[in-house]
């Protein structure tokens, strides 16, 4: 049962659907200390979560050759999860799943299918036919990784009419309509050969949209025009340190913003390590800050919670917690962790 200091949260994880593949967890924010109050079995490799504006449904892909979505009903008070069903993505490797602002619709970005899906949202939560799906073409200068195309993140923006994907296979940032539950070009957003796009954070303020570049460790920062649906290219940044050089291991994962707006984090595999920038506030351009080891091997995924940062470390199979400092940003380890096998994704639900 969750206690009046604590705050939950779900992780989901590379596990099999015998095993509870999405674990509950809970964090004292006080402390930093964490622990693991249930689990859902049932779903296999649910390696993404999105939660509802409400927080009252939680969607994971299911990430297997022939890919799926689930939603299950959240338990007001305790998170348990209740089961609505799923259905199948039509592409293999699904590895990001977002909803609209009005959570009338969820996305889906199948990593091999190189897919995107569009699902209309029931009155319940759970999920309609497939209404939209657009297959990407091409190939990039990595045939180690950029074969064919690999759509790593779907995310909408405030308005819910366009959504914004990244295909590391492909190096673009293409951004679609919705319309009619229909997926519509709009633009696309070339990036240098070999970057990777994976994963987008938008500023607080709508105007900077922040890229991490997985194969090249690089972030992008873009100025926002999101009545146009037009991004900008203001710079690149590495997110190693300067004095560091990356090996074949090191690859960009994850990327947030603070919700001052002052500080921007990113994860390094290899590296394993939470990078700071500074974003100025006026021009939406990074300084470099800090880099603090993420207690773990492999960070993928990380989230902000209050004013605490969890990291959780794939193949080492652990969530470690920091207090971010107010005033600098730092990221300070509270000495708290938990276990968890393979933990690739952490959702908090709204307070």
């Amino acid at each position: 049962m969750k206690q009046p200091d604590e705050v939950l949260f779900y992780i989901g994880t590379y596990n099999s659907k015998e095993k509870e593949a999405i674990l509950l967890g809970a964090l004292n924010e006080d402390t930093g200390e964490m622990r693991v109050l249930g689990g859902q079995k049932g779903i296999e490799n649910p390696s993404f979560l999105a939660l509802n504006g409400k927080g009252t449904v939680l969607y994971a892909v299911s990430e297997q050759d022939e890919g799926e979505v689930h939603a299950f009903a959240v338990e007001a008070g305790t998170g348990a999860l209740q089961p609505l069903g799923g259905k199948g993505t039509d592409g293999g490797a699904p590895c990001y799943v977002s909803v609209s602002p009005q959570d009338d619709y969820i996305f889906v970005a199948n990593y091999s299918g190189g897919n995107v899906n569009a699902f209309p949202v029931n009155a319940d939560g759970s999920l309609g036919n497939m209404s939209g799906q657009v297959k990407h073409q091409g190939s990039g200068i990595r045939q180690d990784r950029q074969d064919a195309p690999h759509t790593h993140s779907v995310l909408p923006d405030s308005t819910g009419g366009r959504v914004l994907v990244c295909d590391l296979g492909i190096d673009q940032v293409l951004i679609y309509r919705l319309e009619d539950g229909k997926l519509v070009t709009h633009r696309e957003v070339d990036l240098p050969p070999g970057s990777g796009p994976r994963h987008l954070a938008v500023h607080p303020s709508k105007q900077w949209i922040y890229l991490i570049n997985e194969l090249n460790s690089t972030i992008t920062v873009f100025a926002n025009n999101e009545q146009q649906g037009e991004l900008k290219l203001l710079q690149s940044i590495s997110a190693l340190p300067e004095s560091y050089t990356a090996g074949s291991d090191d690859t960009a994962a994850d990327i947030h913003v603070s919700p001052c707006g002052r500080f921007l984090y990113a994860s390094n595999r290899g590296h394993d390590s939470i990078a700071l920038f500074y974003i100025d506030t006026a021009t939406g351009l990074l300084k470099p800050g800090d880099w603090v080891k993420s207690g773990g091997r492999t960070p993928r995924n990380f989230a902000i919670i209050g004013g605490m940062l969890l990291a959780a470390n794939q193949d080492s199979g652990n969530i470690v917690s920091f207090r971010i400092d107010n005033d600098s940003g730092r990221l300070i380890p509270t000495g708290n962790e938990l276990e968890a096998a393979s933990p690739v994704c952490i959702i908090p639900l709204p307070q």
